[in-house]
């Protein structure tokens, strides 16, 4: 399956820290990780964007 590249946002300030390189088949979810947000100075859920 081919893949691409999403961004990951963090949930509380919205700001757009990593990208992450995922497959682009059928998928019900969108990705969701604990990272680190230097803008918040927190760790945080970071969500997939287009």
């Amino acid at each position: 399956m081919p893949t691409k590249n999403a961004a990951l946002a963090c949930t509380v300030c919205g700001s757009r820290n990593y990208t992450k390189s995922v497959s682009e088949g059928k998928r019900g979810e969108r990705l969701e990780i604990n990272k680190f947000c230097k803008h918040c100075n927190q760790y945080t859920i970071h969500k997939e964007t287009k």
